[in-house]
């Protein structure tokens, strides 16, 4: 039955593309998607009329949903059958309040994916993020997995673009395998937009006085932008992509700032939250590889030194790494002992690989827990956590780390609103 729904959602969600003739803006990558979708419909907002995919509906039967603006049916096969009907109405006619631009991220479980979407969807502008060791377990290496994220913008046509993230190798290969006009965003001196001068702010009071502060220069013009309750300097990759995609599409860098001032960060992506006992939650828990928690435990390093405040980190296992789940815990193991923290507190089984690494490299085992669940680190760190102190949590979306986020929250009625679970 999900195969013969997938299919024909497919069939209708191409027709649909077909009718409307909406520019399709496509995102993918290992890390940052949903904060660059989120990024560039904040921009495009300001001048055309924007649809992205809501929640996690990113996949074969997510996008499809989303180019027909219709709701998933869950497991009931009635609704199924009366969304299809719906689609198949939907398909065959113009809306005329239908979206001008469609922002579309793809994602990439098993190889095929991507080819698979971009048939449903052929992009006129393709965006990729970073290259990481998510689904590694099912790829085999990350080089199959820019093989896979790569199809992106070889669907390309010659009138299309292609915006890549310069500061990653094996995104940046792949200006060679389109034959479309090629941007690129990054820290890099030669990229085209590029993020200078960076730096995080952070009041431990309220969630609001969180963000970072940068400079985007682009074409001999350069823009000051402030991103709110997120911090991190790879965070300012998301309002890159954002704007090289508003001049892709024929914005300047005013109309690009101002857009980006209503940047909201998707829950669980480095997103500043109030703790209990006044202190400040940093919640990265949708997903983690070895390199996006590396990326988020530089964010502690990073901060302003204060001798009265804890550097806290509660890092659950990091899952689907395949082959490299060994040596990415370890390596996860050696930058947490590094970055000055106060406590360390692991979840999960894997995580113990990256317990004695960190051990290994120095960091005080007096210092240092590990918990099977994430409801033991949720007290343990409630007990710990003193007014000021800056606590990061982050695992793989299937730690549920986000529950170790709701235990120290300030405002935990606002769970759903906030936390990455109530937005799956």
């Amino acid at each position: 039955m999900r195969k013969f729904i997938q299919k024909q959602l497919a069939g209708h969600a191409r027709r649909k593309i077909l009718v409307q003739k909406p520019v399709v803006v496509a995102v993918t990558g290992s890390v940052g998607k949903s904060s660059a979708k989120q990024a560039m419909g904040a921009v495009l907002a300001r001048k055309f009329k924007v649809g992205a995919n809501e929640k996690n509906y990113n996949n074969e039967v997510g996008l499809p949903l989303t180019i027909l603006r219709l709701p998933a049916g869950r497991r009931s096969y009635w609704k199924w059958l009366k969304i299809l009907a719906r689609a198949w109405w939907k398909s065959g006619r113009t809306e005329a309040d239908y979206p001008q631009l469609l922002i579309l991220e793809m994602a990439a479980d098993h190889p095929g994916d991507i080819a698979y979407l971009t048939d449903i969807a052929p992009p006129d502008i393709a965006v990729v993020t970073a290259i990481g060791e998510s689904h590694v377990e099912n790829f085999g290496s990350i080089a199959n997995v820019a093989k896979e994220k790569q199809v992106l913008v070889q669907r390309l046509g010659r009138d299309g673009v292609a915006i890549l993230n310069h500061d990653d190798e094996l995104v940046w290969a792949m200006r060679e395998k389109t034959k479309a006009k090629v941007m690129s965003y990054g820290f890099h001196e030669e990229a085209d937009v590029r993020a200078v001068e960076v730096s995080m702010h952070y009041d431990v009071e309220s969630e609001d006085g969180c963000g970072l502060r940068l400079k985007i220069a682009a074409g001999g013009s350069t823009i000051p932008v402030f991103l709110p309750k997120v911090l991190g300097r790879h965070a300012a990759y998301a309002a890159l992509a954002a704007t090289a995609v508003g001049l892709a599409k024929g914005m300047n860098l005013v109309e690009i700032a101002e857009g980006l001032r209503a940047y909201e960060p998707p829950p669980g992506r480095t997103r500043c939250l109030a703790g209990i006992k006044r202190t400040l939650l940093i919640d990265d828990t949708y997903n983690a590889s070895p390199r996006s928690t590396k990326a988020a435990l530089a964010i502690l390093r990073d901060l302003p030194a204060d001798g009265e405040r804890q550097r806290i980190a509660a890092l659950g296992d990091m899952l689907e790494l395949g082959t490299l789940s060994v040596s990415g815990h370890e390596e996860v193991g050696r930058e947490a002992a590094g970055v000055g923290l106060d406590l360390l507190v692991l979840v999960g089984e894997r995580m113990g690989d990256a317990q004695s690494a960190a051990l290994a490299a120095g960091f005080p085992a007096d210092r240092l827990v590990h918990f099977s669940t994430t409801e033991e680190a949720g007290r343990f760190v409630q007990e710990k956590m003193k007014k000021g102190d800056i606590i990061l949590i982050k695992g793989s979306r299937g730690m549920h780390m986000d529950k170790v986020t709701k235990e120290l929250m300030a405002e935990p009625l606002r769970a759903a609103e906030l936390l990455v679970e109530a937005h799956e």
